[in-house]
């Protein structure tokens, strides 16, 4: 049936790509999205793209003020968020939590410290230090927009 009509639209169905599946038990990818017990994800691939475009960023030797490094993934964050932001909910407070990280990191190394942001470093730089900073949050972004649908 869908071979029927995508060939009488002039389009042709990739055999080894296209899968009809029941979608409450079987998960599937499609635009970047992976589909889960009724659930959107970010598929991994998307993940670790935006991943190392943060780590090509927030390099611990980077001799930038934080306010420019924030300037310069502000609107990879704003992007990305903007295509998955119809994720499930718990996609968001992990992905702050790894920028936030490697944003520490960057200011345990100005310090003469080693290692990845954690620990005290919590205590150190709150993420509200990172909220002055300007840094866009992921998690509000996401309880912005569902508020917005609420209304």
């Amino acid at each position: 049936m869908v071979q029927d009509w995508t060939a009488a639209a002039g389009l042709t169905v990739h055999p080894t790509k296209t899968r009809v599946v029941n979608a409450k038990d079987t998960p599937f990818e499609f635009l970047g999205y992976q589909f889960e017990d009724g659930k959107r994800y970010p598929r991994a691939k998307s993940l670790k793209k935006l991943k190392d475009t943060i780590r090509a960023a927030t390099k611990r030797s980077s001799g930038q003020s934080l306010k420019a490094i924030i300037e310069t993934i502000n609107p990879t964050l704003r992007g990305w968020f903007g295509y998955f932001q119809h994720s499930y909910k718990t996609t968001f407070e992990p992905l702050d939590g790894w920028i936030r990280m490697r944003l520490r990191s960057i200011l345990r190394k100005r310090l003469g410290l080693e290692g990845r942001g954690r620990g005290a470093d919590h205590h150190r730089w709150r993420n509200a230090f990172f909220a002055k900073q300007r840094l866009y949050s992921l998690k509000t972004a996401h309880a912005l927009a569902c508020q917005s649908f609420r209304r």
